[in-house]
């Protein structure tokens, strides 16, 4: 039987992996981008997976929290 602690920290694990992917590809598309639209798009996707790893883990991890 696994642990349920272990399995959150995978998610956490993985999660903030998935971000730092999505904050690379919009680095590479903000880098790669010739029109403006396309730029937006880049900062837009870093800013979103800024977000992701700044936010969601705590709030998981909040949520998971053990009650005494």
């Amino acid at each position: 039987m696994t642990d349920p602690a272990r399995n959150r920290w995978l998610v956490l694990v993985l999660l903030r992996i998935a971000a730092a992917g999505g904050a690379v590809f919009g680095v590479v598309l903000l880098a790669r981008a010739i029109a403006m639209p396309q730029k937006l798009l880049g900062v837009a996707i870093v800013l979103s997976a800024l977000y992701v790893m700044a936010v969601v883990p705590r709030a998981l991890a909040h949520r998971w929290r053990s009650r005494p």
